[in-house]
């Protein structure tokens, strides 16, 4: 009965026609006020304008720098590689099959936060010196690519 199908009470809201009439609640000037850039056609100001005066954005002091040629690594802590089998090579795939990583940048760094007890390969751009350490102690082994 497609034919009989209706929307259901309230859910269709005739569109508001404006400066038809004092009648009709935003007759005259539209709801647009007396004068005025804002009531113009086309009179709006940009973002951030602030009428002549130096914007927010000029008057506040600029400091530091930005390096843009900056490595940035996805950082992986020694115990999320717990979830490896004994003897598994983990490198970038591994990784983010396992979803431990979402999308890598510039490499993977490998830190030494928490305990490892698994032997692995790991594969990675960056080792920190504990986590180096905990991989070897473990008996797996730390490679960088």
């Amino acid at each position: 009965m497609l034919n009989r199908l209706k929307a259901p009470k309230g859910a269709v809201k005739k569109r508001t026609r404006v400066g038809r009439g004092e009648g009709s609640g935003l007759g005259k000037t539209s709801g647009k006020g007396h004068k005025g850039q804002k009531a113009r056609t086309g009179g709006s100001t940009k973002l951030g304008y602030e009428g002549g005066q130096t914007p927010l954005h000029r008057r506040l002091p600029k400091r530091g720098f930005t390096n843009k040629f900056k490595k940035i690594y996805d950082i992986v802590n020694i115990e999320r590689l717990s979830d490896f089998n004994k003897g598994d090579v983990v490198d970038r795939d591994a990784l983010v099959g396992k979803g431990i990583v979402k999308n890598i940048k510039d490499g993977i760094k490998i830190l030494g936060d928490g305990a490892i007890k698994v032997s692995l390969t790991v594969k990675a751009n960056k080792f920190t010196a504990a986590a180096r350490k905990k991989i070897e102690a473990a008996g797996g082994r730390a490679e960088v690519v």
